[in-house]
C-alpha cells in the first residue's frame, strides 16, 4: 500500500493546517493509499526549522511527503527504504531543503511559490505608502503626543504621490508580479529586472542587458526586493547598488535577509542617502537586540510576517490537491523546484 504523509501542524496557530484542509488533501488520494497525518508540531518559519520524532517515524516508507519545510534528518529517514519520490514544502523558499543529498537525489521537490504572493504584495505596498505619505513621522509624533504639522509644512518634506513615482521590482516571480499589479493600478511607473525573459505584466517595463540592475536602481524612487535566495542573489544589493539608488529612495525587502548587505544598508540609512527601508527579512532572525536597525527612525521592522493571511490554507490546499491529482495521473507537477538553480 503506497503511503503519503501530511506533516503540516505548525506550532503557530495561524499557520497550523485546519481540519477541513486535512480532509480535502486526504480525499485527493485513492482509498488504497495509507495517508498518515502527523499530530506532532512542525515549524514552518522561514524555509522550515527542524522536525519532530513523530514526523521522522511517519516519513519512513512514504512515497509522498507534504510538509512545512524539508529537514535533512527527515529526508534521510524517508529515503532510507527507497520509496520516497515526491516531497512538497509549504514554504516559498527552499534554501534550507537544498542539502547535497536532496540535490543529488531523484526525489521531485515542489514548493509553494506564489501562494504567499497576495499578502506579501499587500505588505510591500503598505511599506511604500508608509514612507511615501510620511506615516513614519505621524507614528513617531503620536507616540510623543506631538501635533507635528511642522514636518509636513517644511519645504523639503520627503512625501510624494505614488502616481509621480517609479517602483523598481527586483524579481518578477509570483510576488513581484503581484506587487506590479498593485503598483500599476495605483498609477506608478514600474520597472523590473528578471532572470529570464523580456516580457512583463501589462504596464511593467522589464530592464534587460548589461547592468540591468543598476539601470533599474538609477530610475527608482522605491525598490522592492522579491528574488529568491540563491547563490547568485546572496549579497546582490550591496554598497555599490545602494549608491546607485537616488537620494531619498526607499528600499523594501520581502525576499531573504542574505540578499541585502545589512551593514551597507545601515550606512545608507544613517547618512540620509536613503529615505527609508521597510524590512520583513533579516540576515539573522530574530533580529538581534544589538542591531542598529532597531533604533533608526527611517526603518520599518517587520518580524518576517508579510505572508500572514487567513486565506493561506485555501490557496495551499488547492495547490496540494491539484498536484496530488497530477501525481496520480503521471503528469508534471506545479511549482516543481529546479534544485540546481535553487528555486
Amino acid at each position: 500500500m503506497p503511503k503519503a504523509v501530511i506533516d503540516m501542524n505548525d506550532r503557530r496557530p495561524v499557520w497550523a493546517i485546519p481540519g477541513w484542509a486535512v480532509d480535502e488533501i486526504r480525499s485527493a488520494f485513492p482509498s488504497d493509499w495509507d495517508v498518515v497525518v502527523v499530530d506532532g508540531h512542525a515549524d514552518g518559519q522561514g524555509d522550515g526549522r527542524g522536525t519532530s520524532p513523530d514526523a521522522v517515524r511517519a516519513a519512513r516508507g512514504a512515497e509522498v511527503y507534504l510538509g512545512l519545510g524539508i529537514p535533512r534528518e527527515l529526508f534521510l529517514a524517508a529515503t532510507a527504504s527507497g520509496e520516497l519520490r515526491w516531497m512538497h514544502t509549504a514554504s516559498a523558499g527552499v534554501a534550507g531543503a537544498l542539502f547535497p543529498e536532496m540535490v543529488e537525489s531523484a526525489v521531485v521537490l515542489t514548493n509553494s511559490a506564489g501562494i504567499h504572493a497576495e499578502p506579501i504584495a499587500d505588505t510591500v505596498m503598505a511599506m511604500v505608502l508608509h514612507f511615501a505619505r510620511g506615516l513614519d513621522f505621524m507614528v513617531r509624533a503620536q507616540a510623543e503626543r506631538r501635533w507635528d504639522k511642522a514636518t509636513f509644512d517644511a519645504p523639503g518634506v520627503p512625501v510624494r504621490e505614488l502616481a509621480s513615482s517609479t517602483l523598481g521590482i527586483l524579481g518578477l516571480g509570483g510576488i513581484g508580479r503581484a506587487v506590479a499589479r498593485r503598483a500599476v493600478a495605483l498609477g506608478m511607473r514600474v520597472v523590473a529586472t528578471r532572470r529570464s525573459g523580456t516580457e512583463g505584466p501589462d504596464g511593467v517595463e522589464v530592464v534587460t542587458g548589461d547592468d540591468a540592475l543598476g539601470r533599474m536602481l538609477d530610475r527608482s524612487d522605491f525598490v522592492a526586493v522579491c528574488v529568491p535566495q540563491t547563490a547568485e542573489t546572496e549579497g546582490l544589493i550591496g554598497a555599490a547598488e545602494l549608491a546607485r539608488m537616488g537620494k531619498g529612495a526607499v528600499l523594501v525587502n520581502v525576499s531573504r535577509g542574505a540578499v541585502v548587505d545589512e551593514e551597507a544598508l545601515t550606512v545608507a540609512l544613517k547618512t540620509g542617502k536613503l529615505r527609508g527601508a521597510g524590512l520583513d527579512v533579516f540576515a539573522e532572525e530574530p533580529l538581534p537586540a544589538a542591531s542598529e536597525l532597531w533604533g533608526l527612525p527611517n526603518v520599518l521592522v517587520s518580524p518576517h510576517v508579510s505572508g500572514t493571511s487567513h486565506d493561506f490554507w485555501r490557496r495551499q490546499t488547492d495547490l496540494v490537491t491539484a498536484n496530488v491529482r497530477r501525481w496520480l495521473a503521471g503528469q508534471p507537477l506545479l511549482n516543481t523546484v529546479d534544485k540546481t538553480a535553487g528555486y
